[in-house]
């Protein structure tokens, strides 16, 4: 069921809709409001559109080096199952 609830993200209220939990909501917004915060104070001044675009930019790239991470565990963990197998055939 949609709920909505509102967070403010860099002094600025939104009302997000989402089934999602609210603890989860305000996790998601409050880790938002965090990078921009964490932007806004190294850089010089600048519009909110600018910190806004950077720090998508930021989570984005995050997001890229934890899938390629997440593939690339997989994968290992893949080759070690049909290793294990393997072994577990050539002993049974």
């Amino acid at each position: 069921m949609k709920r909505s609830l509102n967070v403010e993200i860099l002094g600025q209220s939104f009302t997000i809709s989402s089934d999602a939990e609210e603890s989860y909501i305000l996790s998601v917004a409050g880790y938002v409001n965090d990078k921009m915060q964490e932007l806004s104070r190294a850089s010089k001044p600048a519009a909110k559109a600018n910190v806004a675009m950077l720090t998508a930019l930021n989570i984005a790239d995050e997001y890229h080096r934890l899938k390629e991470a997440h593939e690339s565990m997989l994968k290992r963990v893949n080759q070690l199952s049909k290793q294990l197998s393997a072994k577990l055939t050539e002993e049974g």
